[in-house]
């Protein structure tokens, strides 16, 4: 067993899965609140996710685990805690906390080195305990092995804009996208804070989007504990920023996929394309004529994929016409069922974390432009 991975598309040889067990619909706090009101679920109140949905999304899950098993992958789960249940820390209580369906959120692999990031939310806190004993036995195992955690945050209310939430929902798409772009969104820069997830790995460059979950401080931060990167702050024409995996989707060298609502900024495009990098428009994704229960997840989720190798492509099996122009680009496409994990966190990406990859660090952006 050891830890390499450089990139989201070398080919993949151990991986974690999420559990969708425990999982909760959190309790209201200062960076998040759920909203379900024809769900059951209105404003302020919260608790265990249906069991029902629970055990349909675990079937998704355990049949995805079994697919990469017999592909050859390694797979490895995390050990659900019970989510419902209220933590604190001296700051701050929180009535309930998550649950451990989408590692990729609070875990990073670069070379060597697992990272564990801060997590923005009080309720997601604690959520690196799911993940301990897995992180311990590969620590014994792999004497190279690097176990990084970034700084703890205290998460006061001096780490949250006072009112937010009562205010951004009803400003014009215009006021809000400026905001995005001038980052001023829930976060303050109190201390760093960022989500594993908001980072997208193109070997020796480290795309980090600040969102609702990451931000200035964040992305310095990982400036200075990648000295040997380029680490680089991004903003995208989303109104909603979080998490960048189905945003800005690297699928091989020389090829990225991108949200045609959600169009990166022209200097990114353009260091992007100097670089001889073909930037591809996704494809609208399928209908959501009945958008699962309790999900907060956009229908783009339709691009969080899990690259298997560089031809290879893992896709949600609803999303037929993103599978074919994907194949289009000689991709080897496995469709994957999982509607039902969306609302336990995510797709496809966001349900993993790859451990182990082959390949080694490259430059693939050899041409500099502007401020990238």
């Amino acid at each position: 067993m050891k830890v390499n991975s450089w990139n989201g598309w070398d080919p993949l040889r151990h991986v974690v899965v999420g559990r969708a067990d425990n999982t909760v619909v959190q309790a209201p706090e200062p960076a998040i609140r759920r909203d379900f009101p024809d769900d059951g679920f209105p404003l302020g109140t919260y608790g265990p996710m249906p069991a029902e949905m629970t055990a349909e999304a675990n079937e998704q899950l355990d049949n995805f685990a079994e697919l990469l098993r017999r592909r050859g992958i390694r797979v490895d789960r995390p050990a659900p805690v019970d989510f419902n249940q209220q933590v604190s820390t001296p700051d701050w209580a929180q009535e309930t906390m998550s649950g451990c369906m989408p590692p990729r959120d609070l875990l990073l692999t670069v070379g060597n080195e697992i990272l564990e990031a801060t997590m923005s939310y009080r309720s997601r806190w604690f959520e690196y305990l799911c993940y301990r004993p897995l992180l311990q036995g590969i620590f014994k195992a792999d004497p190279h092995m690097r176990w990084e955690a970034a700084p703890k945050p205290r998460l006061t209310d001096a780490s949250y804009k006072p009112g937010f939430w009562d205010t951004y929902n009803t400003l014009p798409t215009d006021v809000q996208l400026a905001r995005v772009r001038d980052y001023d969104l829930v976060l303050t820069e109190e201390e760093p804070l960022f989500d594993a997830a908001d980072i997208a790995r193109f070997g020796k460059d480290l795309f980090v989007q600040l969102s609702f979950v990451t931000n200035r401080s964040g992305y310095q931060w990982l400036k200075r504990h990648f000295p040997d990167h380029r680490v680089h702050a991004v903003t995208s024409t989303n109104t909603h920023p979080l998490h960048i995996d189905a945003t800005w989707v690297p699928l091989r060298p020389g090829l990225v996929l991108h949200c045609g609502e959600r169009l990166a900024d022209a200097e990114l495009m353009e260091f992007f394309r100097r670089n001889d990098w073909e930037i591809v428009e996704a494809v609208q994704p399928a209908s959501w004529d009945h958008p699962p229960k309790l999900s907060y997840c956009s229908p783009w989720l339709a691009g969080n994929m899990l690259n298997l190798d560089p031809n290879t492509l893992c896709i949600e099996e609803k999303e037929v016409a993103l599978a074919d122009q994907l194949s289009g680009y000689g991709f080897e496409i496995v469709p994957v069922p999982f509607r039902a994990v969306g609302p336990f966190g995510g797709g496809l990406h966001c349900a993993t974390f790859d451990i182990e990859r082959d390949g080694q660090l490259e430059d693939y952006f050899p041409h500099r432009y502007g401020r990238y």
